[in-house]
């Protein structure tokens, strides 16, 4: 085994009551990995626990708490029977909704899950990956990391906020033999909108059914395909994972026109959509 590989170690996941975190719990679990995985879903939780043939520990767990975490965290690195491998800080929400009619308290819950969840999970396990000398923090952030989007400022903030901590994380490890690893999904199939708090869209519309139809127009990654991107792009020691040929478009048009960006994202809507 490779000093990039986590087949066979200890992988830590949350959100894996679905999406990404389901997907990422099953392809690693097949690739000889023992998984311990929390979400605040337990039944989504379980059914995901129930699809896993090999060791796994599963846990009910809000991310926005820390002290549940680093509990979670001693529990888990006790029971692990091999190595943690990596810790995939997954468990995100979003709201739509403009600036200026904010419910306040909708993007508190956005960047406490999304944002301190993930500073949480990394706090709770970087001194155990440390004593053990190896290991990646895997943070998912988000398209959204990278560029702006409208109705989506907690969102987009959370998100920048996951890149921005996880490289200066990157930065402090060199040397370290351990990593840290952002993940920047372009549209992955999952319920994140299904779950969104939601006040109005980025075109005004009020119904909540249409962002979602809409969403699942451009969301043409697969959960089980974000998750084998993830997984190689660890082993191969990639610093940024982008999943998605969206994501990579976002990428360049951002690093391309840094300005004008969404005018140009805006004039191409009406064909992505369709």
């Amino acid at each position: 085994m490779s000093d990039l590989s986590v087949s066979g170690r200890t992988a830590v996941i949350t959100g894996a009551g679905s999406g990404i975190g389901r997907a990422l719990a099953q392809r690693l679990a097949a690739h000889g990995s023992p998984v311990a995985i929390v979400d605040w879903d337990e039944e989504g939780l379980q059914e995901t626990a129930d699809s896993i043939a090999g060791p796994v520990l599963h846990r009910k767990l809000d991310v926005r708490d820390r002290q549940a975490q680093m509990a979670f965290a001693a529990e888990a690195s006790e029971w692990a029977p091999a190595p943690i491998g990596m810790v995939v800080n997954n468990a995100g929400v979003t709201v739509s909704q403009s600036v200026s009619g904010a419910a306040v308290e909708d993007d508190e819950w956005v960047m406490d899950v999304n944002f301190w969840g993930v500073v949480h999970g990394t706090r709770a396990w970087l001194p155990i990956l440390e004593r053990q000398g190896s290991g990646a923090i895997v943070n998912v952030s988000s398209i959204f990391g990278l560029m702006g989007w409208p109705t989506q400022s907690a969102y987009c903030a959370s998100k920048a906020a996951v890149k921005g901590f996880t490289e200066s994380l990157r930065h402090e490890l060199h040397g370290t033999g351990l990593r840290a690893i952002a993940v920047h999904p372009g549209g992955v199939a999952t319920r994140i909108v299904d779950n969104a708090r939601f006040h109005h869209d980025d075109q005004g519309g009020t119904d909540h059914g249409k962002l979602s139809a809409d969403f699942a127009k451009v969301a043409r990654t697969s959960p089980a395909k974000a998750a084998e991107t993830i997984h190689r792009g660890v082993e191969r020691g990639k610093d940024r994972i982008l999943i998605g040929p969206d994501a990579h478009a976002v990428s360049l048009l951002v690093r391309a026109a840094p300005v004008r960006y969404f005018s140009i994202v805006r004039a191409l809507d009406p064909l992505i959509r369709r």
